[in-house]
């Protein structure tokens, strides 16, 4: 495993994007336990593209303009559902950590789907493990490393936006502007990704 490999591998999962937007969401609304929860559901959701990138299909994908479309605007789909629904939520958050506002399978299902409907992974894969892995071993072991530093780094931004959830929750005027903030950021990664 070379270091650049490592840098490059780092620099592309602390950029910002649909996970790691997610990843804080579900720790301002929910807190630590839920923003970890969702890093570890952003990282699984990178399975199924690895899976497709060591056995071939998504070459496949990446050849076949209808197969990439449709799963970019299930992609697109997503992320305006998810723009809708923060938006439409007005629930109270609340601080009491007794109090779980979102169960764990729902925060789960919600990360894998935003990574697996996520067109972007594959075809980063796609481009970018071949360069460094010369056979089916070590595709995998950095195909490992990569979802290793995604759980990293996303479980980092939650827990930081999960310790701020104080400061926050004490404006109620600050969590309607963060919930706008998130459904804009959502809808606009779904037409940035419509537009790809």
């Amino acid at each position: 495993m070379s270091l650049a490999f490592l840098i490059t591998t780092l620099i592309a999962v602390a950029t910002p994007g649909t996970g790691v937007l997610y990843t804080l969401s579900a720790g301002l609304a929910h807190g630590r336990k839920a923003s970890v929860i969702a890093a570890f559901g952003c990282t699984l959701g990178i399975v199924p593209h690895v899976l497709a990138t060591v056995t071939g299909l998504a070459a496949l994908l990446h050849a076949s303009a209808l197969a990439f479309e449709i799963v970019k605007y299930l992609g697109v789909a997503y992320l305006v559902y998810l723009a809708w629904s923060t938006l439409r939520d007005r629930s109270e958050l609340v601080v009491d950590t007794a109090v779980a506002p979102a169960s764990a399978r729902k925060v789960v299902v919600s990360a894998v789907l935003i990574n697996l409907l996520n067109p972007k992974l594959t075809i980063f894969f796609v481009a970018f493990l071949p360069q460094f892995a010369t056979g089916f071993g070590q595709m995998v072991t950095l195909s490992a490393v990569f979802m290793a530093l995604t759980f990293v780094v996303f479980a980092v931004y939650g827990v930081f936006a999960a310790s701020m959830r104080d400061r926050v929750l004490a404006r109620p005027r600050v969590m309607v502007w963060l919930r706008r903030f998130f459904a804009a950021s959502f809808a606009a990664l779904g037409v940035k990704l419509a537009l790809t």
